[in-house]
C-alpha cells in the first residue's frame, strides 16, 4: 500500500518533499497536476494524500471537496494535508485535516505526516 499520495504542481519542491518523506521511511507517489487528481487518489489509495491547494487545471480544494464526497467512506476519510502559499491562504480550507504553509520545513512536513498516520 502507498503511504502517501502527493498532488503538487511544482517539480522541484515536490522532490524534495517527496525524497524528505521517503528518507523517513513512507511510500510516495507524486502527481503534477490537479487534472486527473481524484482518479490518481481512486487509483492509488493512499493511506494519506498531501494536495497543494493552488493546482492547474483544478484545484486541490475541488478535489478535496470531490474526495469527501466519495461513496466510498474509507476513500472519503482518508487524511488530507493541504500545503497553501502563505498561512492566511488556509483560513477557507475547511474541509483538511492539517494545513502547512510553504515553503515546507522537512521536520515539520515529517511531524505533520507522522501525526496523521499514526
Amino acid at each position: 500500500m502507498m503511504d502517501i499520495l502527493m498532488i503538487e504542481d511544482q517539480g522541484r519542491p515536490a522532490a524534495r518533499a517527496s525524497a524528505a518523506l521517503a528518507g523517513a521511511g513512507w511510500h510516495v507517489a507524486l502527481h503534477g497536476d490537479g487534472y486527473g487528481g481524484i482518479d490518481a487518489i481512486r487509483k492509488i489509495r493512499p493511506r494519506m494524500v498531501i494536495l497543494n491547494k493552488a493546482l492547474p487545471n483544478r484545484s486541490g480544494i475541488e478535489i478535496l471537496a470531490e474526495l469527501r464526497a466519495d461513496e466510498n467512506a474509507s476513500l472519503a476519510l482518508t487524511p488530507v494535508l493541504v500545503l497553501v502559499g502563505s498561512p492566511e491562504e488556509g483560513a477557507g480550507v475547511t474541509q483538511a485535516d492539517a494545513i502547512l504553509a510553504k515553503p515546507l520545513a522537512e521536520r515539520d512536513l515529517q511531524a505533520a505526516v507522522r501525526r496523521m498516520l499514526r
